[in-house]
Order: structure tokens, then sequence, then C-alpha cells
């Protein structure tokens, strides 16, 4: 593993971050709060035997439960001296000072911390940041740092690129969080931005390196050609995560990992990775990857499952999964898939189709890739959502439901009385 530090602090930091959003769960991925604990917590802890110095956190993550999923387990048996502890202040519920307070509590006795290392501010935008102002974070701030309940302090930033300056300017920061990959390169903060924190001696932690996985994984033949190209063959993990590294202003990235093939591949990544090394051919052959995709690709959308729950049952991150496979890879597979999670496996039994939407917009306020979720939701119906798909749908899910039902029956004790 390799290490840097931010330009005002002699920390050596892993160069590689745990993210703790996408943990393992027994059911529904990040938007579940059914943590598959075991699971996670072998992972997590081979992964800092193994030189990961860096959790990150969220208030929200997992519906609230990956903070104390750390403080109960990950951090004991010694584990909380070996780590930094980064967790958010969610700035998009706090409509007063004194909420600022009882969640910074609430979130020392989740993680059963005295203190937080690196506190963050969460996904700010130019609104969010002056609502803050108004209701009295500075001296919030200042207060947590004084007592030194806060290590250092920082802002995750989800908006424009001239608000994050404003932002960056407005308090003496240590760090920041953004977003940022090889399609992202002057997306919101982008490279002008991290290299404007850079500038100001700000330490800059890269979020979503690789989009959420739709980097990795199953790759585009017309992408997979291009890395092809190279004179030394690496894999789509390994060209996504180097680009990251290889500016000099980034100090660390965020991985959110869950299966111990990607963490074994991201650490022997970090363990190489260096600023500046990667050839100008190589760099060219990224650019015309980015430009590749950018055609492929109909919706950005990383995952993150920051929308859900949807009052209307729709699996959002999956319905825009769905339509980018359907326009990268198979028309079939994508319609299968669809058809299969939001028309006849839901939780309650029942069909829950991007047209079941009920307009309520509030998908689009918490988006931070600000994403127009309704508008994104018409092309989904015209190309996955036709009457001939739900229909079939419809059939199936008569079919499986009676399935269950059979199953749950047959499984009752038998009456021997």
């Amino acid at each position: 593993m390799q290490y840097r530090t931010m330009p005002n602090s002699t920390e050596k930091l892993s160069v590689l971050g745990y993210g703790c959003m996408r943990l393992p769960t027994h059911v529904g991925g990040e938007a579940s709060s059914l943590i598959d604990k075991d699971k996670a917590l072998k992972q997590i802890r081979d992964a800092i035997d193994n030189g990961v110095n860096y959790l990150d956190t969220a208030y929200p993550y997992h519906l609230g439960a990956s903070e104390s999923f750390l403080g109960e387990y990950v951090l004991k048996d010694g584990y909380r001296e070996k780590v930094k502890i980064a967790t958010k202040l969610p700035c998009y519920i706090i409509n007063k000072r004194e909420t600022m307070e009882e969640i910074f509590q609430k979130q020392l006795g989740k993680l059963q911390v005295e203190y937080i290392d690196y506190y963050l501010l969460h996904a700010l935008d130019g609104k969010s940041w002056d609502k803050m102002l108004s209701l009295g974070i500075i001296d919030f701030m200042d207060k947590i740092r004084k007592e030194g309940k806060v290590k250092h302090m920082g802002f995750s930033f989800h908006g424009k690129k001239e608000d994050f300056m404003r932002i960056v300017d407005g308090y003496d920061w240590e760090f920041t969080q953004v977003q940022f990959n090889i399609l992202d390169e002057h997306f919101q903060a982008g490279i002008e931005g991290i290299e404007y924190a850079y500038s100001k001696g700000m330490g800059v932690i890269v979020m979503e390196p690789l989009r959420g996985g739709s980097l990795v994984g199953k790759i585009p033949k017309e992408v997979q050609k291009l890395y092809d190209s190279a004179e030394i063959k690496k894999s789509p993990a390994d060209w996504a995560l180097r680009w990251v590294w290889n500016h000099p202003a980034v100090t660390m990235i965020l991985s959110g990992m869950n299966r111990e093939d990607h963490i074994k591949e991201n650490m022997k990544i970090a363990s190489e990775a260096l600023p500046n090394s990667m050839t100008e051919t190589e760099i060219n052959i990224v650019e015309k990857v980015r430009k590749t995709y950018n055609k492929l690709m109909q919706v950005g959308c990383t995952g993150c499952a920051y929308c859900m729950p949807c009052p209307a049952g729709i699996d959002i991150p999956a319905a825009f999964k769905n339509l980018n496979n359907y326009h990268m890879f198979s028309k079939m597979g994508a319609k299968i898939s669809h058809m299969t999670y939001l028309g006849i496996q839901s939780a309650d039994g029942k069909a829950h189709w991007t047209s079941s939407c009920i307009d309520c917009g509030k998908c689009e306020k918490r988006c931070p890739q600000h994403i127009p979720v309704r508008k994104v939701f018409k092309q989904v119906q015209q190309n996955l959502e036709k009457p001939s798909i739900k229909a079939l749908a419809s059939v199936a899910r008569v079919v499986v439901n009676k399935k269950g039902k059979a199953t749950k029956e047959s499984s009752k004790p038998l009456d021997i009385n």
C-alpha cells in the first residue's frame, strides 16, 4: 500500500480508502440496512490488515446502519487505533443550529468514538452552503474542532464549479471530497476544482472513481477494443484507478468494495500506481474511452441510491442501469433484467414500473448527479416498459406469487391433534 499526505499535514493516509456505502447486504444493496455483518467485517478488517487506514461512512449510508455497524463491529479489538474515521453531517436535513449538535452527538454514539478524525459537510452545493451559513455552521465547525471532537474538517461536493470555488474560499478547510473519474474530468468540481483546492493547501479525496461500478465489470466492446490497443494490458479497473491516481493533487481514492476479488485487485493497483506515471499514449487511450462512453451512456447514474426509497416503490438505480445496458450491451438482456426486478421480483410482490411514478420529485431533490429522473423515466418506458413486456411480467408475477404462497403453506407445521 502506498501513502500520501494532505498538503498541510504530515498524517500518512493510504491512497485507497474504504467506502462504507456499498457494503455487502443480505438484500437490497446500498439501499438496505440489512448489512451482511460477518462478510463485511471480514472484508474491511482484511483491507485494514493490508494497509488501508481510512474508512468513509455517512449518516444516511445503508439507511443509517453503516455508522452503527462500524462502531459495533469493525472498530473493536484494537482496530479503532489502526484507522482514521470519516463521516458526514447531513446538511440536507438540517434546518436549525441545534440539529447540527444533535446529529453530531448521535454519530459519536453510533460510531462509539470520542472524536471523529475527518468530518465533512455532506453533499454541499451553492444553495445548501448558503443555508448552512445562515444557520451558524461556521460557529459549529469552530466549536467541535476547538473541543477536539473533530481533527480535520472538510466537505463533500455535488454542485456547480463556481460554487465549489466559493465554498473553498469560505472557510479554513483541510480537505474536500469530490466525484472524479475518467468520465467526469470536468463534471461538478472537476479537475479545475481539484487543482484549486490543492493550491489552497487542501487534501483531495476522490469518490466514485469507477462511476458506481459502471466503468468495470461488463465493458462495451468498443471500449474494450481501445484498452486492448495498449502495449501493456490492464483491467478496466486498473485503467480507471491509475488515471485518477496519476493526478498529484489527489490524496486518496475511495472505493465502495464488497467483493473479495475487487478488494484484492484494488489493493494491488494501489501498491503500484504513482502520480504522473501514465504515458502520453495511455492518456490518449483514456480520452478515446471517455468519448466512446459519452456516446453510449444514456444516464450518468452512479447507483448511490440517495434517491431511495421511492414513495412509489420504484427501484430507480436498477431502472437506470437497465437503460444504460439496453444501449451499451444486450437489448434483450436489459429487457429481461428490467422485467424481473421491477415487474416481478419486488419485495411486496407487485409491479413497480417507472410509469408508477407519482411525480413527487423527491428523487430529483436528493440526486447528487442532478439527474432529471422523471424525464429519464420516459426513456425507460419507451425502451423497457412496452405493453408486451408488462403483460409478460404480469403473467410471470402470478406464477411466482403462487409458488411463493405454496412454499409458505408447505412450510407450516402439520396439525397432528
